[in-house]
Formats: structure tokens, C-alpha cells, sequence
């Protein structure tokens, strides 16, 4: 074994210990190793594996990294003020270190340009510094009165080179079924889309010499009918990408229709000020049963279907050497239970930034089986400057690493 690869395989071990009681089980059967972590047994695509460097890390949601210092975010379950921002550095020794707790719902995490990091919340966005002797006091507000209610009230977003940061403002609901007025009514309008902002779309947010913090009620609507853009970025022409969680339960307004093969999530490449149909329509413009009457040619149709409720809420464009198989491919995590989820995949782009075919699975096999093999989940995505990719994974509290096997 290369010293190198020893050293890694060394540090790897440690963390398994170090980041659970010494009662506690692994998560995960491991066997070998994968670029010095221990390795899963998965369905990798070729030249690549998947290591555990770490578990026992509670709610795992978002994740960035900064040279090799990994910051995860634990959201502490679905109560206020559990969460807690934690620091794991994949070169030096020791317990992944808690820099902040008590946070309100922590979902979302970014690393800026000049190092600091972005974390959205329960209802605002704040940026801090890292490297600061007091963190905490590093705090500093950039969004507030981002909607804290209803369905879907956790926050994604992603940053351009300019400084702009795209923020997702989830639906309220599920397919606007709360509406105070007549269900199956056409010219029944969804009230949660005129809110302030509206629900089910995507803001804009111009952070260079803006004075902080930006309200969310006045931000620009970037796109709109959008019911849960969870997983965001942005292609090489600065082009906004959005994968988007469809509703829940279509068999309750229409028994007619599959609840297991509709409707298909979303992928879309966003048209600024483009409308994309929710609540009153769904996959390729499709009227929902909610809205008969509804006309869906004025909407904006998603640049793709994905599989039905395959969650993703993950997603980046890897720029990395270190996978090469992989370069300019947009990678997208499914964290869905049903059969289409648990897996991450890859589509491949132009030169334009457009997609290329259809997703294909870069990491499956990764359902449950007895004896140290849960189903997988995976949250949030980043590239470490080793050119490897680090993934979070919630249902089972743990941290994982796609490398060059």
C-alpha cells in the first residue's frame, strides 16, 4: 500500500471511531478500501468507489468544503434550534468539531469565493466566518423573512460567480389543496402564489454592495411554479438549473390515475420570469385534477422528467480532475424511498451547458438489506480540492466520499 494510500486508510479508521460512541454500531458493513475510507458495497461506476469517513453525525443536510475542511450541517430532526454546524478536516486527526449549535432548522450551506460560509435556516440566510476566533459573533444576517410556515419551509439555494444567490421558496403545500375556496375549479386561483413572495418559486438575490440583510418580501422573482426546487445550480453560462420535488397523493384527486408512476419530478433549465405550471399543472404540461379546465400552454414545460417521486435534493455540475469520467456532468442525488431513489446519477451536458440524453446511475444498489446495508439517502453534494466528491446522507447520519478506486 502507497504511504499516501496508508495514510488515508489510517485517518479514515480514526473517524469511524471518533465520530460515535464506542457502543455504537456501524451504519454500514464495510469492506475494503476506497482511497483510504472504508469502503461500501455499492454499485459504483467504473473507476470509481464509495468510502464511509464518517457516522453517527445526526440529521446530515448540506455540506460545503473548503480545501479539505468539510462543513456539514445537522438539522437536529424537524424542532427549532437543534441544529449544529459541524467542521471535519479529512487530514488531521481528531472528532468532527461542533462550531455552532442551536441553529434554527439548518438546511443549506455554501462556501462564497472569499471563504465564508452562507447557512439558510428557518426563515433567513446568514453568512459567517469560519477562521474567526468567535463564530458566532461572525454572524451576520443576508436574508430575512424568508416564509417559515406550511409544507415545505427549509432553504436551498446556490451561488453564482457574480456573488447572485438563487433561493428556493417551497410550496405551502402539496398541490394547493388548503385552498379556502371551491376545489376542481379552473378559474380558482392557488392563494399561496400570490403571498409575498410567492410560494413555489425561485428568488434572486443581488448580494454585491447591497445593504444587508435583503428582505425576501421585496427580492426578485427569479421563476415561478415551481412547487419544491430543492436542489439547485448553475451552469457554465450562468444559466439557473432547478430539480424539482412534484406532489404527493395525485390518486386523491383522481383515483384514475398512478400515484407510484405520477408525477415525475423535474429538471429544468430556468427561463427568467418563466412560469412552470404549479399547482395547476404537472410534468409536461399536464392540467392537474385539481384544475380541469386549466389551460397549460401558457406555462413553461421542464427541460426533463425524472422518476417519480425520486426526491433530489442535491445537485452539482463537478469541475474536478481527480474523476475525469465525470467532468462537466451534472451529478444529482435522489434521496427518495421509493425504487426510482437512493441513488446519486449523472447527466452528461454540452457545451452550451444543455443536457445530453437522459440521467444514468453513477452510485445504486443501495437499498436495504439485513446486516449493515440500509437504504441509502443522500441530502447535499461538494467537491473537495482533491477533486473528490463528498455526500451527506440523513436517514443514516453519516458522511460518504465518491473517489478514484
Amino acid at each position: 500500500m502507497r504511504a499516501a494510500s496508508f495514510l488515508r486508510h489510517a485517518l479514515g479508521m480514526f473517524f469511524l471511531l471518533a465520530c460515535g460512541a464506542a457502543s455504537a454500531q456501524s451504519t454500514y458493513h464495510t469492506s475494503g478500501s476506497c482511497d483510504g475510507f472504508p469502503r461500501l458495497d455499492l454499485k459504483v461506476a467504473k473507476g470509481m468507489c464509495m468510502g464511509l469517513v464518517a457516522e453517527h453525525l445526526g440529521f446530515v443536510r448540506g455540506v460545503a468544503a473548503i480545501g479539505q475542511d468539510v462543513y456539514v450541517l445537522d438539522m437536529g430532526g424537524w424542532a427549532s434550534k437543534r441544529g449544529r454546524l459541524l467542521r471535519l478536516n479529512l487530514k488531521k486527526k481528531g472528532a468532527p468539531e461542533v462550531l455552532l449549535s442551536q441553529l434554527d432548522m439548518p438546511n443549506a450551506i455554501i462556501a462564497s469565493a472569499d471563504k465564508k460560509l452562507l447557512i439558510g435556516m428557518h426563515g433567513r440566510i446568514v453568512r459567517i466566518d469560519p477562521a474567526a476566533k468567535d463564530i458566532q459573533g461572525s454572524a451576520q444576517d443576508i436574508v430575512v423573512n424568508l416564509p417559515t410556515t406550511g409544507r415545505h419551509p427549509l432553504t436551498a439555494m446556490v451561488q453564482g460567480a457574480d456573488g447572485t444567490l438563487y433561493i428556493n421558496v417551497g410550496s405551502a403545500t402539496d398541490n394547493c389543496e388548503s385552498r379556502a375556496d371551491q376545489p376542481g375549479k379552473s378559474d380558482s386561483p392557488c392563494p399561496e402564489i400570490k403571498e409575498t413572495p410567492p410560494r413555489a418559486s425561485v428568488l434572486r438575490a443581488s448580494l454585491a454592495n447591497a445593504h444587508l440583510p435583503l428582505d425576501a418580501r421585496t427580492l426578485p422573482v427569479h421563476a415561478r411554479g415551481l412547487r419544491n426546487s430543492m436542489a439547485l445550480a448553475l451552469a457554465p453560462n450562468g444559466v439557473l438549473i432547478a430539480a424539482t420535488n412534484s406532489r404527493d397523493n395525485i390518486t386523491v384527486a383522481d383515483p384514475k390515475l398512478s400515484d407510484a408512476e405520477l408525477p415525475h419530478d423535474t429538471l429544468s433549465w430556468l427561463s427568467a420570469g418563466a412560469d412552470y405550471g404549479w399547482p395547476y399543472c404537472f410534468d409536461k404540461l399536464r392540467t392537474s385534477p385539481e384544475y380541469p379546465g386549466y389551460d397549460c400552454r401558457s406555462k413553461t414545460a421542464p427541460s426533463r422528467l425524472l422518476p417519480p417521486h425520486a426526491a433530489p435534493l442535491g445537485m452539482l455540475i463537478y469541475g474536478g480532475k481527480s474523476l475525469p469520467a465525470l467532468s462537466g456532468q451534472l451529478i444529482i442525488g435522489y434521496h427518495g424511498y421509493r425504487a426510482d431513489g437512493h441513488r446519486l446519477v449523472s447527466l452528461a451536458l454540452d457545451g452550451a451547458g444543455q443536457p445530453l440524453g437522459e440521467p444514468r446511475d453513477l452510485v445504486a444498489g443501495w437499498n436495504y438489506r439485513h446486516g449493515g446495508y440500509p437504504m441509502g439517502a443522500p441530502v447535499a453534494l461538494a467537491t473537495l480540492d482533491d477533486g473528490s466528491l463528498v455526500i451527506t446522507e440523513d436517514r443514516n447520519g453519516t458522511l460518504l466520499r465518491l473517489a478514484p478506486d
